[in-house]
């Protein structure tokens, strides 16, 4: 159990790192060499060059201005200058709706804690429930005795908690609306005012069925050319290129190592050339000359690309049952994309198609069919991925209970009793090593979200993200609180009777807010300092530039830092939003270390969104309802638990005035859903024909077919080598040709054909040949 001096032990150590993190980051970010890793999103716009200086040779790798040390806190109060619709030119809607995720934090925590500190601490610390004289089976410490467990039972006392928790509840659920408002106004003014993209016109159609007849490319055709012949106008099948995707990445690796050996034979002074050995990861084999190695296997992979490109383009098997299709006008797509194709509601599927940044090319391979059994495997796999996880979860509580280790380890109690190493483990320890057992989880759920099949990336990062929220829900949070308690209350547990035990646990939980606190100290406040430093990209960028850059176009690829990580990023503020909420009655004593975290957090993340993450994808805060939601359920759990643990303390007149709170709650969930929802989930059709009609005015010339015919070919065709094979594969499936049916039932399309150039039998003959099921 962490006193109060070890919470003190734990935050020096953390506010110690922080400020370190900041100085050699203030340090390395002026040097000119380490330029491109710290401000690569200028390079990429073309707004910024590499620092050179005229004079010695240092002066350009490092920075001898020495006043330009002094100031090295002023990075902060320029990430804040940028106005937010500047930001959103400069970085996109998602990023700079991200950001107002830690602004609601604030506004919901700083209102929070200062009545929490005026009301409910005075009404906890005037108490003696923790003396040990009268609750001799419970561990605690200094610090909670400011928490719901000091006030003693049947006290009505609670009554402020109860109207704290109404007050609470009342503003958080308004901060709510208001931002959800404004967020759905910004997503809307974003959709009207944003420059033509191939999305705002492209539906992707999934589980086309199959035709003895036709190819799917024809019949994909035909379908749209009957059922919208006012606005179709282009389509591109989906191809199965993941063999080929393989062998591509294989060759550039190959490629890259190729560059390698040849800057190295460059720049040695003898004439040796490189040998290296052909078995794994050169440990043994042959020893060959490494040059001549890999000239070898390039030309080989280059043979074995143009042979899979040919099967590709010439094999039905790999045409998958789906196609992006594009139509003349937005309005036609919005239509297309949110109502029903078929009197099959299982064919002929349409959605939105993902921007081509963002589209996730090797999930639409996947049939469509085996979707359900690859979600059902992993929903599965998850269970069990949560549940076993209990067990590391439970070694971690074993250091947050010093008096669980001493009986555990006898021989260690000499060690554990002194000061600094008591204070160390119990303010320090927990928090880094549940810290450390967390690595590894984003990239498991990612991997599992991509066996799940989601076609874009933003999907990929919205299911992980709500997966990793779940995870971190019932093993950090609930299983701290569970196995915790069991730990530190290990004396109760054994030598009460078990009506007793729920008593125990109900005095118990708000006490589990110091480990909290230490978790909150080492991820929110060093964890948060230490990502502005970059340590990884830094390094990965200089080894990369001193072994393998040969170009610009290599220099670009080694400073390329990535995006913000929504999948990772966006669970952790969820975490901090339940916690706060959850302890904002129960142990007030927490809310300001949240509210650090929401304050140094915004600062961080604005500096690293101006200056170096590049977004791979813009879907205009699309993940928003799934913030909304998750704070939302958030209140909901605060709400149970406080009607819990106030049922645990005999508070039975003033308990029940709580069990309106839920229902208000979920009320208020149900009305934001249908008020604002529909702004992300659709298209409105008065919007898309306002664009398209403004369109229309300043373009009235504009080739849309030419703007669109290759947005969603294969990136795969892009990278190959040979420009001829990507002609002849976008020809026979990109292009839209009309072509004649070869259906026995009709002969034709409904409008001449390309081919024949003849007349098209009637339009409602067409419509009952492909209305028969």
């Amino acid at each position: 159990m962490a006193t109060l001096g070890d919470l003190g032990v734990g935050a020096a150590i953390n506010i110690l790192s922080a400020f370190l993190f900041f100085v050699v980051f203030a340090i390395l970010r002026l040097q000119p060499f380490n330029d491109r890793v710290y401000f690569p999103k200028w390079y990429f716009k073309g707004l910024r060059e590499s620092p050179t200086h005229s004079g010695a040779f240092v002066r350009k790798f490092v920075n001898l201005d020495f006043r330009s040390y002094i100031r090295f806190l002023n990075w902060m109060p320029a990430a804040l200058k940028m106005p937010e619709p500047e930001l959103i030119d400069h970085a996109g809607l998602d990023s700079a709706v991200y950001l107002r995720i830690y602004l609601i934090g604030l506004k919901i925590f700083v209102p929070i804690a200062f009545l929490a500190w005026a009301v409910l601490v005075p009404v906890n610390w005037t108490n003696s429930t923790l003396d040990l004289a009268k609750l001799a089976n419970v561990t605690s410490s200094d610090i909670d005795k400011l928490s719901i467990s000091n006030v003693p039972d049947k006290s009505q006392r609670f009554w402020s908690h109860i109207v704290m928790a109404y007050i609470f509840t009342f503003w958080t659920c308004y901060v709510l609306l208001k931002e959800y408002e404004t967020v759905a106004k910004m997503r809307l003014h974003f959709l009207a005012t944003e420059q033509r993209r191939p999305d705002q016109f492209t539906v992707l159609v999934r589980n086309v069925p199959p035709d003895a007849d036709e190819s799917t490319s024809e019949l994909v055709e035909h379908f749209f050319l009957v059922n919208h012949p006012d606005h179709y106008l282009t389509h591109q099948v989906v191809y199965n290129a993941n063999k080929l995707a393989k062998l591509v990445k294989k060759k550039k690796k190959m490629q890259n190592w190729l560059v390698y050996y040849r800057n190295k034979v460059s720049r040695s002074k003898n004439s040796a050339r490189p040998l290296m050995k052909t078995g794994f990861l050169g440990l043994w084999g042959n020893k060959v000359d490494a040059i001549e190695y890999y000239e070898t296997e390039i030309e080989k992979l280059s043979n074995d690309i143009a042979e899979e490109k040919e099967r590709v383009a010439n094999d039905s098997k790999s045409i998958m049952p789906a196609a992006f299709v594009s139509f003349k006008t937005r309005w036609g797509a919005a239509v297309c994309a949110q109502t029903q194709q078929s009197r099959d509601p299982t064919i002929w599927l349409t959605e939105w198609a993902p921007e081509p940044r963002d589209v996730y090319w090797p999930n639409l391979a996947i049939p469509y069919v085996s979707l359900s059994v690859k979600r059902l495997i992993m929903g599965v796999a998850f269970f069990f991925l949560t549940f076993f996880f209990m067990i590391p979860i439970a070694f971690v509580q074993s250091f947050a209970s010093l008096e669980g280790i001493e009986k555990a380890a006898p021989f260690l109690k000499p060690i554990v009793e002194m000061k600094f190493i008591k204070s160390v483990v119990a303010g320090f320890l927990p928090g880094i090593a549940l810290k450390l057992f967390l690595i590894f989880l984003p990239t498991i759920l990612m991997i599992m979200a991509k066996f799940e099949g989601f076609t874009s990336k933003s999907s990929l990062e919205r299911r992980a993200a709500s997966r990793y929220y779940l995870f971190i829900f019932v093993n950090v949070f609930l299983g701290s609180i569970v196995i915790g308690t069991a730990f530190e209350q290990l004396n109760s547990f054994i030598h009460q009777s078990a009506t007793e035990i729920p008593k125990t646990i109900g005095v118990a939980i708000p006490m589990k807010a110091t480990f909290f606190m230490t978790y909150i100290m080492v991820d929110g406040w060093a964890g948060i300092a230490a990502e502005i430093l970059m340590l990884k990209p830094l390094i990965i960028f200089h080894l990369k530039n001193f072994f393998l850059v040969k170009t610009d176009k290599d220099r670009e690829e080694a400073m390329d830092p990535g995006s913000i990580g929504f999948n990772t990023g966006e669970p952790r503020i969820q975490f901090y939003f339940l916690l706060g909420l959850v302890y904002a009655t129960v142990t007030p004593a927490l809310l300001p270390f949240i509210i650090i975290f929401f304050g140094l957090a915004y600062v961080v993340f604005r500096h690293q969104i101006i200056n170096v993450y590049n977004q791979e994808y813009e879907s205009a805060a699309a993940f928003w309802p799934d913030v909304h939601g998750r704070v939302v359920s958030a209140l909901i759990i605060s709400q149970l638990l406080l009607f819990g643990l106030l049922s645990t303390k005999r508070a039975a007149l003033s308990t029940p005035f709580l069990i309106a709170l839920p229902v208000l709650t979920i009320w208020f969930y149900r009305y934001c859903k249908g008020r604002f929802e529909p702004a992300f989930v659709t298209y409105p059709l008065q919007e898309a024909m306002m664009k398209d009609t403004l369109e229309r005015a300043k373009e009235p010339n504009l080739n849309l077919k030419g703007y669109l015919q290759s947005a969603y070919v294969h990136p795969v065709f892009r990278d190959c080598d040979d420009d001829e094979d990507n002609e002849s594969i976008d020809k026979g499936e990109n292009e839209s040709v009309i072509v004649p049916t070869k259906r026995h039932s009709r002969r034709n399309t409904p409008v001449p054909s390309r081919m024949t150039g003849g007349s098209s039998p009637s339009l409602p003959d067409v419509v009952e040949a492909y209305a028969q099921p």
